[in-house]
């Protein structure tokens, strides 16, 4: 019984592990889905947006307009650049973990990208 918690338990440690990179908190992992996620949503919003106005928005605009509601992501703040035809959605990390991506982005190709 004992071998069997014990395998057990170092094949749970081995999956978090190709889930979680080396040094970077479990809360942290989550945190960068969740703003994937946020910055798609965004990204959609945008496109949705220049369908009907042939422009992009900035991010003030598509909250004001009810287009996107943008959440609270502790340690990460959105911005948008936009143009006429092009938009660049950057979510900026200020948190403690230093293996989190610092910036994380995405553009009118939706292709998001982390830096």
């Amino acid at each position: 019984m004992l071998s069997v918690v014990a395998i057990g338990g170092y094949l749970y440690t081995r999956q978090l592990q190709t889930v979680t990179p080396v040094g970077t908190a479990p809360t942290t992992a989550i945190d960068v889905i969740a703003v994937r996620n946020d910055l798609l949503a965004i990204a959609n919003a945008e496109r949705r947006y220049w369908a009907t106005n042939a422009r992009y928005a900035s991010l003030d605009e598509l909250q004001t307009n009810g287009d996107i509601q943008v959440p609270n992501r502790s340690h990460y703040v959105y911005s948008v650049n936009a143009g006429e035809t092009s938009f660049k959605i950057i979510a900026t990390y200020s948190g403690p973990d230093p293996k989190a991506p610092k910036l994380i982005s995405v553009d009118e190709t939706m292709a998001l990208q982390t830096n």
